[in-house]
């Protein structure tokens, strides 16, 4: 791989093929139960990475360049691809997944200009995994199928990136439907679209812009202690694979067998189960507040048994309790940092940004990024 930071001239040109709208996503709840075969509610946002692909009429070598970096990088598809040091990684492991699926592209441009901010928990990496995948597959008429790429951008991330994340985000990415939120089963991925109707309320990100550095080697951690935690119980029930299948009587017997942190991460993951459960119930008969309440409780299990949040996200979410225009406020993502999600009634929306951002301000001395979403469709692509 070899970089450079000037744009190619040939880049100026408006002679792409094809341009993929690759969205973000927001988690209303259920977070990190995907990797455990478990239920989440997310969707895509009307925010977006876009890519804009041609073929360059050679056989292997490709060209990506990005706007938002100011920063491209060359490599050729008959070489051995290396990893690089950030975000290149996310488009050449995507790259690698296609070529082991014996999927033959040529040689490709592709100009990149990213509408996500990196580190707020909204998914851009899945974002820019599924984008590339996509607009390959259709520069090269590849063939493969929207869930195929959902599946082959996650294997890119875990195996080439090393985060060992779940299928949620590049599900959401990749297959969500406008005006609606994802009940998604993760076991069996098995999609049920609910109307996103919020009534009076919006979806508000307030950003934290902060990024802890432990966040990806603590986020692999919690991941191995509750695979760690099912071979312990499959000692006694072996037919149980993953903690879909543990039940709150069977992780009970078990409490004296695993560390406290390992039951603490297991009774949190069952319980967020039930509260995506019951939240889908609550959105679909339109009783918002009870959803909210369930945001908060998930926020408290994030903060207290999966320790996943910070005192950054702790602040927002404490600040928004006990303001009847809020109905609900949760950490989003991975966790030690980013966003905080809230369910607000549209009218206090600017009022309350100036409140927490003053607030904010004063706390951390950090200036405070809001971003109000709507849910939106999954990966668009327009061809020229």
């Amino acid at each position: 791989m070899t970089s450079f930071t000037k744009k190619p001239k040939d880049h100026e040109n408006n002679d792409f093929e094809l341009i993929v709208f690759s969205p973000g996503r927001i988690n209303l709840i259920g977070e990190h139960t995907d990797y455990n075969n478990g239920f989440v509610m997310p969707t895509a946002i009307d925010k977006k990475i876009i890519l804009k692909f041609k073929k360059n009429g050679t056989k292997d070598f490709c060209r990506i360049f990005s706007k938002t970096f100011q920063k491209g990088f060359e490599f050729h598809l008959d070489k051995t691809i290396e990893k690089g040091k950030g975000w290149e990684n996310y488009i050449l492991g995507v790259v690698q997944e296609i070529i082991s699926n014996d999927l033959k592209p040529e040689g490709f441009d592709c100009l990149i200009e990213s509408k996500l901010p990196v580190g707020a928990g909204i998914s851009s990496s899945a974002a820019l995994e599924c984008g590339v995948a996509s607009g390959i597959n259709a520069l090269f008429d590849l063939g493969l199928t929207d869930l195929e790429i959902v599946k082959l951008s996650q294997k890119a991330e875990n195996e080439f990136v090393g985060s060992n994340c779940g299928i949620m985000d590049q599900f959401a990415s990749v297959m969500s439907r406008k005006g609606t939120i994802i009940k998604l089963d993760c076991l069996n991925l098995e999609p049920e679209y609910i109307p996103a109707d919020f009534k009076n309320c919006k979806l508000l990100l307030l950003n934290t812009n902060v990024s802890h550095n432990l966040a990806d080697s603590d986020y692999n951690s919690r991941r191995e202690e509750c695979e760690t935690a099912v071979k312990i119980i499959q000692n006694e029930f072996p037919e149980i694979a993953s903690l879909r299948d543990v039940n709150f009587e069977i992780l009970k017997n078990f409490k004296n067998k695993l560390s406290a942190k390992m039951y603490d991460r297991c009774l949190y993951v069952l319980k967020e189960n039930e509260r995506v459960l019951a939240a889908a119930n609550e959105l679909k008969s339109g009783n918002l507040k009870s959803f909210g309440e369930l945001m908060y409780a998930s926020h408290e299990g994030l903060q207290n048994q999966y320790e996943v949040s910070c005192k950054e996200l702790d602040f927002l979410v404490d600040h928004s309790r006990n303001k009847d225009f809020i109905y609900g406020s949760r950490m989003m993502g991975g966790g030690f940092g980013g966003c905080t999600i809230n369910l607000i009634e549209e009218d206090r929306i600017d009022s309350y940004i100036q409140e927490v951002s003053e607030a904010y301000l004063q706390e951390f001395n950090i200036k405070l990024d809001a971003i109000s979403v709507l849910p939106d469709q999954g990966t668009q692509i327009l061809k020229n």
